[in-house]
């Protein structure tokens, strides 16, 4: 296949037309039936043909869980790596080749438990990948037992009395590392994870995207309330559009004297207290803001959309930029100079 132009990222796009079928894989699919996990890989089948990109040049690295299982399903390059690490392979991946679309699929255990510590310092350089964390509040492919995003009071397999954790919340923490794209989406809304998915594929830089997923089997409903057109608890993120939600927006999200935000009913609001949603603001303050309204309780709301989508210099961009030199003598006279620097050390 032969490519004439590059698309998002400068990634080469395919001449052919490619539909979804050119993206599914021969591998029979293995998720337990009503798993919310079916909803995203067919938005994600879906949504590759219409952005262009050639199979060759999109690589899906994920970790373990069920969530995990992602690159088997779709044909293009892919890897199934290790617990926690898939943001150090696939950083390793972005940084060595600028022409390919690098995602990770990870879940709330896998990211955000033994996987912190890459998760955060991926966001925090910029690397050019795409994350998308499936959060279902369960660890679901060991049978039950809490994760770190599951609510206080959780009753499981693990903490048969209730989880005394505190919980995660990834779209808090994306914003603490300093991330330039960060979103929320629903498994159950197909345009709208179409429509974030886009947006972040788009992105220069690391972004991330969480995706309430439900478990049918171990944690089912866990966001009933998030549900369905009309669903009352979804609060959604427009860039320039007031925060206002719930039927004929009757609830209204305002800004407190102490910078906070606060749900009130939208009749006994100040207009000017009205949280006007900026999501290329430099400070993350406000979109922090916003993502502490998410309950972590029963979650009987949660704002959903792009939070944040400022531009920042990647970090692969900028490695490549310090190794690429014009010449080839130049490269060797780099290297000599490495190995016989001036740095000296005597042992006795």
């Amino acid at each position: 296949m032969t490519t004439t132009a590059t698309g998002l990222g400068g990634v080469p796009l395919a001449l052919t037309p490619l539909n979804r079928k050119d993206f599914t894989s021969d591998q029979e699919v293995r998720w337990c039936p009503g798993c919310g996990d079916y909803a995203v890989l067919a938005a994600f089948q879906g949504l590759m043909p219409q952005l262009g990109i050639r199979r060759e040049n999109t690589v899906i690295v994920s970790g373990i869980g069920c969530s995990s299982r992602f690159p088997y399903y779709v044909d293009s390059y892919g890897m199934h790596s290790i617990h926690g690490r898939a943001p150090a392979i696939a950083t390793g991946l972005a940084v060595a080749r600028d022409d390919l679309a690098v995602w990770v699929v990870t879940g709330d255990g896998d990211a955000l438990s033994i996987g912190g510590n890459h998760l955060i310092h991926a966001l925090r350089r910029n690397v050019n990948i795409t994350i998308v964390l499936f959060n279902n509040r369960i660890y679901g492919l060991t049978k039950g037992q809490y994760s770190p995003t599951s609510e206080l009071g959780k009753v499981t397999k693990s903490t048969p009395a209730g989880s005394v954790d505190y919980p995660f919340n990834p779209i808090s923490l994306a914003l603490g590392a300093e991330a330039g794209f960060v979103a929320r989406t629903i498994d159950s809304d197909r345009a709208h994870l179409t429509e974030v998915l886009t947006a972040a594929i788009g992105y220069r830089g690391a972004s991330l995207v969480e995706i309430y997923q439900n478990c049918p089997i171990f944690n089912d409903d866990a966001f009933l309330e998030l549900k369905g057109p009309k669903a009352p608890g979804v609060i959604r993120l427009v860039h320039g559009q007031p925060v206002t939600f719930g039927p004929d927006g009757a609830q209204s999200v305002i800004r407190r004297g102490d910078g906070s935000v606060a749900v009130v009913d939208t009749v006994d609001a100040d207009p000017a207290q009205v949280v006007v949603h900026d999501a290329h603001a430099e400070d993350p303050t406000s979109a922090f803001a916003l993502s502490r309204l998410t309950d972590t309780g029963v979650l009987q709301q949660a704002p959903i959309g792009i939070f944040r989508q400022v531009e920042r210099p990647a970090f692969d961009d900028g490695a490549r930029e310090q190794v690429r030199m014009p010449e080839p003598s130049e490269r060797l006279a780099a290297l000599q100079g490495l190995i016989s620097g001036s740095d000296t050390w005597t042992v006795n």
